[in-house]
């Protein structure tokens, strides 16, 4: 396996402010993104058509703004690769701190005019849908009803018409594009992960800070399956997009596996991080292939890729700071916040 390591700046960081945990967030970046060389031209963070145009959108919370600057990275043939290139396309002002990020899959570039649909849970307990041209058209709609920190958020993956979110309110539920709640589930713990079906787009994952995972069948609002870690706390869990009966998640210090039509309890479990695991998610391009960081609000955060052939981590890196994790959608490339920074690891197989 070979790493390639790229290191991004955005445009008006100050790099001596070193934060960490929910103080840290209050400015989005808006990262328009286009990998070259032999990476190839392909689509880093958002879920799109496979056919559509290379450039897409990523994005990294450090404000209360939301710049835009579009990135190049030179050829991996290329040793030095310390000669990233962007420039800031478009400013949105966000307002509060922000905690995490869902991308539409409305969302593309190689429309006229391009179509840039996201939304953001905040620190006031909302959640807001924006909507750009990268133009004129620069709008957001305020959805309220979370009467606690939002953990999870994830867009109806083939229409984009819908989003489901989770809180330490020990509830799920799902909005609609104008702000309605047309499902409400109450959990029995703080929920931590939602996770919409790719294709069945009426099953729904959710799970809970307890331990236990639950599919949702969103037709007849009420759950169908669940599993359990017999571990707490769980702090994030994931489907995997490339074979749906495989289930990933931490809990405690350990990193754990399910194959829902065998069992309702791992069949793989191993320790990953030592001051206890935070986030894990599945590569978008390989099923036996996933990452994990540990929990962040200390100075450097641990960061590993594991494979499921391999007993141990095929990849460890450290971030200050690190904040969220999300593969590229078509290459086994994994990106992370730090300080101030978006970094990139590439894996080769």
């Amino acid at each position: 396996m070979r790493l390639t390591w790229l290191k991004v700046d955005p445009v008006g960081a100050d790099p001596t402010e070193a934060k960490s945990g929910r103080a840290a967030v209050s400015k989005l970046f808006i990262l328009i993104l286009n990998l070259a060389g032999r990476l190839g031209s392909q689509s880093l963070l958002p879920p799109s058509d496979p056919e559509a145009n290379s450039e897409r959108t990523a994005a990294a919370p450090n404000g209360d703004q939301i710049p835009s600057g579009h990135f190049l990275t030179p050829p991996e043939e290329e040793a030095d690769i310390a000669g990233i290139q962007y420039k800031t396309l478009r400013t949105l002002q966000h307002g509060v701190r922000v905690d995490g990020i869902a991308w539409s899959p409305e969302t593309r570039l190689d429309s006229l005019p391009p179509v840039i649909k996201f939304c953001t849970s905040a620190a006031d307990m909302k959640i807001r849908i924006f909507t750009s041209d990268l133009q004129d058209k620069n709008e957001y709609k305020v959805l309220e009803g979370h009467s606690d920190f939002i953990n999870g958020l994830v867009f109806e993956p083939k229409e984009g018409q819908e989003l489901a979110s989770v809180s330490d309110d020990h509830t799920c539920r799902i909005w609609n594009l104008e702000g309605m709640q047309t499902a409400h589930f109450v959990l029995h713990s703080p929920g931590m992960s939602v996770c919409w079906h790719p294709e069945e787009t009426f099953k729904l994952m959710v799970a809970e800070k307890s331990g236990t995972i639950r599919f949702y069948d969103l037709l007849a609002q009420q759950a169908i399956l669940s599993l359990e870690a017999e571990q707490m706390p769980l702090m994030s869990a994931h489907w995997c997009l490339k074979n749906t009966f495989k289930v990933g998640a931490v809990a405690g210090n350990d990193w754990l596996i399910w194959d829902i039509t065998r069992s309702s309890y791992p069949q793989d479990k191993r320790p990953v991080h030592m001051d206890q695991a935070c986030l894990f998610r599945w590569s978008t391009v390989n099923e036996n292939l996933f990452a994990t960081t540990g929990y962040p609000g200390k100075m450097a955060s641990q960061f590993q890729i594991h494979h499921l052939g391999h007993p141990q981590p095929v990849l460890i890196g450290s971030v200050a700071v690190g904040s969220g994790l999300s593969w590229h959608r078509t290459l086994p490339l994994c990106a992370i916040g730090g300080d101030h920074k978006l970094l990139f690891w590439v894996t080769e197989m």
